[in-house]
């Protein structure tokens, strides 16, 4: 079915408590283990109906935050959401407390009780008005940006659509684009900084509402981290910033030398090529036709799912006012159909799209036609965002495609781009860990935290007295530092993970993309580093496997000449 013919109906909250005392009933009335399965796949897939039409109403209203129906369903989830997740936690925990608890583990798998053993913990009555209130401040959050209307070589743009001129040849127009870009954030910083503080205030109430030290378990629990901890994460930051800090330091200078300035400056951070840095050629129709003709050459699964991507209309591609920024991947469970949200703007990042969220929808797509039950068909982040990250190296050999004579500069930019964001993602990851355990600090001290921590990462930065970047407030355009605690390391693991898929393609491993694909179908059958070596590879926190692999990375770099980029 077509998105835009999906039908649309609210969830209530009264609905989903009555079907939580219907089913909660039928279990307990059930007879034998085969009769409380069946109760259960039922009511799995009645929350595949509930989900979708929640998926519907968020996806349309990111499409057009301005739509006045569509904001109100949304406003209306906030509201209603956490008391739902109550009732989903009531019915989690009627199953845990089966009688045919054992006969259950062997038919539906231990993995989902050790999941259910886990939600338990993450919500009670007590919280529901803290969770209402995130709810709602992160709304804020994605309307402010979502509403920017941004005044720039006589047009409106928002902040997506502000990308080309930050990547222009032309020096001064990628100053005052990136200029625009950031006073956009400098003017709405105290709102910023209020919605955060507030956030991180409800999250560490949450916590200690629920018995955690602080939001750092807190978040840990909600991102079911099963195979690792918090000192193991620090033990692989502190990896990054011994290997790839240094690494980074040197490219960065080449890139100087490469683009010539006499100093490389926060504008120029992403400008890599002195002619301009690659971009697609075609059409945003052209460039999916391109992309179904790749992944047919892929393999017939991916040719098929991207076949049903195109045909019928899942994908929201184009950037325009009102439509929130970035990019995502999300489900409507009730037609097994992946979804994909993005914003083209002319750059790399367009293909970027068809790679990496297609990497995630190919994922979900497999993973509902070959996996029984929901709770299995998708993993958790940093498992899911090896599918996407992967996606984007296999796909290589079809970039002549897409960008013709631009081709090299791409494929090197691509490399390059997996180095320079490794100290980026362990930043970010650092700060919410210093902001969540210490969840009193004034916004000055919280920015100021960040500074110093930015200065630990990424030492390459130059804000040539920009006060709004000097005082540490870049992080505010992070929308995972609102909206998702702890996320934004997933995909660190993740690049690890997808750069041992890379450098396997690149010695012509016959299996790469048949693990690849199998890792796809698995979905979260296994927990994190479980499906990493069920697909071939080694843990991200396997002594010397991120540096052994960047070393890789970096001497196929080497080879590269850049007077010819």
């Amino acid at each position: 079915m077509k998105f835009n013919e999906i039908p649309y109906s609210r969830v209530t909250a009264e609905y989903v408590h009555e079907e939580t005392e219907r089913f909660i009933a039928a279990l307990n009335n059930a007879k034998s283990a085969a009769e409380a399965e069946t109760v259960i796949r039922a009511l799995y897939d009645e929350q595949n109906d509930f989900e979708t039409n929640i998926s519907v109403a968020m996806t349309r209203f990111s499409i057009d935050t301005k739509d006045e129906f569509y904001k109100a369903e949304n406003d209306y989830y906030d509201e209603n959401m956490p008391q739902m997740q109550l009732d989903s936690k009531r019915q989690s925990d009627a199953i845990y407390d089966s009688p045919y608890r054992a006969e259950l583990e062997k038919s539906l798998g231990t993995l989902l009780f050790r999941k259910i053993e886990n939600e338990r913990r993450l919500i009670t009555p007590e919280v529901i008005p803290y969770k209402q209130e995130e709810n709602r401040l992160q709304s804020r959050y994605d309307e402010i940006l979502g509403g920017a209307e941004i005044e720039f070589d006589g047009k409106t743009l928002n902040l997506t659509q502000l990308d080309p001129y930050r990547q222009s040849p032309d020096r001064a127009v990628r100053k005052a684009a990136t200029e625009a870009y950031f006073t956009f954030f400098a003017e709405r910083q105290a709102e910023l900084d209020e919605i955060f503080a507030q956030l991180v205030k409800l999250r560490d109430k949450i916590a200690k509402t629920l018995g955690f030290p602080s939001g750092v378990e807190l978040g840990y629990a909600q991102m079911e981290r099963f195979d690792y901890d918090e000192s193991m994460v620090k033990v692989y930051r502190d990896e990054v910033k011994r290997h790839i800090v240094p690494l980074v330091v040197g490219l960065k200078e080449r890139q100087r030398k490469r683009v010539g300035v006499d100093k490389l400056k926060f504008y120029d951070n992403t400008f890599l090529f002195k002619t301009g840095n690659p971009v697609p050629h075609g059409t945003p129709d052209e460039l999916v036709a391109l992309a179904q003709t790749m992944y047919r050459e892929l393999a017939p699964e991916a040719g098929e799912f991207f076949d049903f991507m195109v045909e019928n209309e899942l994908m929201d591609l184009i950037a325009k006012p009102g439509k929130m920024t970035g990019g995502y991947c999300t489900s409507f469970s009730a037609y097994k159909s992946p979804f994909i949200f993005a914003n083209f703007t002319g750059t790399k990042d367009d293909v970027d799209v068809l790679t990496h969220e297609a990497g995630h929808a190919l994922q979900g797509y497999l993973s509902m036609r070959e996996i029984p039950l929901p709770p299995y068909w998708s993993p958790t982040y940093e498992s899911c965002e090896i599918h996407s990250m992967s996606m984007e190296l296999l796909t290589r050999p079809w970039m002549e495609g897409f960008f013709k004579e631009d081709t090299e500069k791409f494929l090197y930019q691509q490399l390059e781009d997996i180095l320079n964001f490794l100290p980026y993602g362990c930043l970010v990851d650092d700060f919410q860990h210093h902001v969540y355990h210490n969840p009193d600090e004034s916004p000055d001290e919280r920015a100021a935290a960040w500074r110093a921590l930015e200065r630990e990462y990424m030492p390459f930065l130059d804000f040539d007295g920009y006060e709004y970047l000097e005082n540490g407030r870049r992080w505010q355009r992070q929308a995972h530092i609102y909206e998702r605690p702890f996320y934004y390391i997933d995909y660190t693991l993740a690049q690890v993970c997808a750069m041992q898929f890379f450098l396997r393609a690149h010695r012509s491993d016959p299996n790469t993309l048949s693990d690849y694909l199998k890792l796809c179908r698995a979905g979260g059958t296994r927990t994190f580093v479980a499906l990493v070596e069920y697909a071939g590879l080694r843990s991200p926190f396997e002594k010397d496997v991120l540096s052994g692999a960047s070393q890789e990375i970096k001497a196929i770099l080497d080879e590269t000449d850049d007077s010819k980029l």
